[in-house]
């Protein structure tokens, strides 16, 4: 079942340019061990004994590279805006798997094109097989993730959760 009490932080650089897009829990942690500081809240809403962030700013600056999205879990939960790709619900990182759109077993490569995210209830009933031939069709056709596409991600996400990031997005 989707969670609830998922709710995305936006990271920005100390300049104010944005970076990532994080849980709360890993948020807080930059705001203790004092690598960010709160920017703004989420109104009324707490976590325990902090206001609940909805944008952390770093303190020191941080380089972003040139090169593409590195294909790691957290980047392809980004992509898929945290959706399974065959049900469409939302769900916290915890319950979404990785699943191979052509199946390993034949031939299928870990590429950004053949991985999706998929909750665990959809990627059993996919099982070994195919979405044709489980029956399941994909909500987005996967692509890679490039430090183009991670910014509209972010725009997109942002936005649907909170319109106050706009001024962060460049909206």
């Amino acid at each position: 079942m989707p969670s609830k009490s998922y709710k995305p932080v936006l990271v920005i650089n100390a300049s104010y340019e944005p970076l990532d897009i994080t849980s709360v829990r890993k948020a807080i942690k930059k705001l203790v061990k004092h690598k960010a500081v709160l920017e703004l809240e989420r109104d009324g809403e707490f976590y325990p004994g902090f206001p609940m962030p909805s944008v952390v700013r770093l303190v020191e600056f941080k380089r972003v590279p040139e090169h593409g999205a590195r294909m790691c879990k957290k980047n392809f939960l980004l992509r898929d805006r945290y959706r399974c790709q065959y049900c469409g619900a939302r769900f916290e990182a915890g319950d979404l798997t990785l699943d191979h759109v052509m199946p390993r077993s034949r031939g299928g490569p870990g590429t950004w094109e053949n991985l999706v995210c998929a909750c665990k209830d959809c990627n059993h009933r996919k099982n070994d097989r195919t979405p044709a031939e489980a029956g399941m069709k994909l909500l987005h056709k996967p692509k890679r993730l490039t430090v183009h596409t991670s910014k509209h991600i972010m725009r997109w996400i942002g936005l649907e959760e909170d319109e106050r990031w706009g001024k962060y997005l460049y909206a």
